[in-house]
């Protein structure tokens, strides 16, 4: 009982995920957890599926700087509880 190890390879942390925020231009947000080495493609499809639109009519942007879809947040040094901003073209 007291000799209990932890378990090699297992996290006990959750680095390798970031929660992400996702808010358009009519106030809706979308909270989503991803990976930080997963491209944000991911929650940007999701995003727009759930506001019924297609990608192409939707631009996203993080601290004013324009995200692209291969975009990780690992790349763009996202932390938990970011903010991306998409706003209808």
């Amino acid at each position: 009982m007291g000799d209990e190890k932890p378990m090699e390879g297992v996290k006990t942390e959750s680095n390798d995920y970031s929660n992400l925020k996702m808010v358009g231009q009519n106030a809706s947000v979308g909270q989503f957890s991803i990976k930080m080495h997963i491209s944000l493609s991911k929650i940007m499809e999701a995003y727009c599926e759930q506001q019924d639109l297609s990608m192409r009519q939707i631009r996203f942007q993080s601290d004013g700087q324009p995200i692209n879809a291969t975009d990780t947040p690992a790349q763009l040094d996202m932390e938990d509880e970011d903010t991306i901003m998409g706003s209808r073209i």
